[in-house]
């Protein structure tokens, strides 16, 4: 039966068990300590301390390329009768993005999107090609703006009229003609938190539907723009297809109003960006569809819609990011405190960790549920219910709102969270001036730091007053 604190929490016999979707492909334990990648995170904890997030490197690798082959198998099909283009995989940069991360993505075929300046150096300097990047943002400054235009980017993507001056600008001043995309909003309202809807009409990306001609029409009278197509996102951590497809056919029927598939040279524009927001299971009550299930009824409703419409299929794009990453990661934290609550539904015990919301901010900003499991060791001991919290001074500092771990846990073990690989350490901060973990990698067997922990001393380097003789001190 369900507890009563947590009707939301799949009931368990096995508060060992590393559920399959949930933890990292390959996840195990050998001798009772759990295992990523052929390692020990126990001997992962004693080389560099806690907490720390840990990517396996081959599951990142394998879902890029899994999620790239069922793209292209599925329009493949999609386009035999229609004429199309072919697909682009765009990695979503703000997921996580190191300049390792970024070397896998183009190894795996494909490309980046960023959308800041510090993203966009990022990939730059990870030897990432200019052409290969596609530039985000609802307020992307007149300086980044610039920097893309200066290093060649593939493509911007505009978000308002005021984008697509400031663009034009940069791009005449810089004498050359840039590609771009517009972003639109086509009122899809995806089954996700309200802060992941993307494209309803009261938020701040994208330009609604009504709007797209006149801006259309502006972006082709400037000589330094090169309009190659449209772009919309509907959410993010979505679990079924209907919502893309609906997207898709609204978004085909604009791209027909407005040019249709054809030659830039002729006033149209080939391309189509879909977005992403693909999603994932966190706990066991997640049940995603198979991502070739979703590529193949997307290339189904673009392809009806563009037979319907009578054009070719354009060349599609879609911006996966936390599908790639997210299952590959694990956070593992050290238990500090144990605290049992007593209250009128029953017992709710506090597990504290030595990490919390200035690694892992997506409970506090979404609710966010994740899994944890003990990682040092297994227990034989029953079931017990336990809500994992950090270490900030904030109530709600919760890294698990409600799990099951066994009723032994105590001070010292190590906690493992699963799918962690996304936008964790991106959001991560130092609220209450707590160092950021470091991100490791791990590949055959073999562990390394792909961003390395922070310290005390990176901290106080930042504080000014810390280089003024403090007027007050006792002599």
């Amino acid at each position: 039966m369900p507890h009563p604190l947590a009707p939301q929490l799949p009931d368990t016999s096995d508060a060992n068990a590393l559920v399959e979707g949930v933890w990292p492909a390959g996840a195990e334990r050998i001798d009772g300590a759990m295992h990523v990648g052929g390692v020990a995170l126990t001997a992962i904890a004693e080389q560099h301390g806690t907490p720390f997030l840990l990517v396996d490197e081959a599951v990142v690798r394998e879902r890029a390329r899994r999620i790239r082959t069922a793209f292209e198998a599925a329009f493949t099909d999609a386009e035999a009768d229609s004429g199309g283009q072919g697909v682009d995989v765009y990695y979503a940069g703000k997921a996580l993005l190191t300049a390792d991360v970024a070397r896998w993505m183009r190894a795996e075929g494909l490309r980046i999107d960023v959308c800041t300046g510090g993203e966009l150096a990022t990939a730059l300097r990870a030897g990432v090609e200019p052409a290969a990047i596609g530039f985000h943002g609802n307020n992307k400054s007149v300086v980044e703006i610039e920097a893309g235009v200066a290093a060649g980017i593939g493509t911007f993507i505009i978000d308002s009229p005021i984008e697509a001056e400031r663009i034009a600008a940069a791009a005449e001043r810089a004498g050359r003609v840039q590609r771009v995309r517009l972003r639109i909003s086509v009122g899809v309202h995806a089954s996700t938190h309200e802060f992941l809807a993307t494209s309803h009409e009261d938020q701040k990306f994208g330009i609604p539907v009504a709007e797209a001609p006149a801006l259309v029409a502006r972006i082709r009278e400037l000589p330094s723009l090169e309009l190659v197509g449209l772009h919309t996102h509907i959410g993010s951590q979505i679990f079924d297809a209907a919502g893309f497809g609906e997207s898709a056919r609204r978004m085909l029927t604009l791209h027909a109003e407005l040019g249709g598939t054809g030659s830039t040279a002729d006033g149209a524009f080939p391309e189509l960006n879909l977005g992403g927001g693909f999603g994932i299971a966190y706990t066991a009550a997640d049940s995603p569809e198979p991502i070739e299930t979703i590529a193949t009824r997307l290339a189904d409703a673009v392809r009806d819609a563009a037979d319907e419409l009578g054009i070719a299929v354009p060349r599609i794009s879609i911006e996966p990011g936390r599908w790639i990453v997210g299952p590959a990661g694990v956070t593992v934290y050290r238990v500090g405190t144990i605290k049992p609550v007593q209250l009128e539904q029953g017992t709710r015990t506090y597990v504290s960790v030595d990490g919390g919301m200035g690694d892992n901010a997506r409970p506090a900003l979404y609710g966010a549920q994740y899994s944890a499991r003990i990682a040092s060791r297994a227990s034989a001991a029953e079931p017990m219910l336990t809500r994992v919290a950090g270490r900030h001074c904030e109530s709600g500092d919760i890294v698990v709102d409600a799990e099951w771990l066994p009723g032994d846990v105590a001070p010292g073990d190590l906690l493992a969270v699963a799918a962690t690989g996304a936008y964790c350490h991106s959001l991560a901060s130092n609220y209450n001036a707590a160092p950021r973990p470091p991100v490791l990698a791990v590949a055959d067997g073999v562990v390394r730091t792909l961003v390395r922990r922070e310290t005390i001393d990176d901290l106080l380097g930042r504080d000014a007053g810390l280089d003024r003789q403090n007027p007050g001190a006792a002599s």
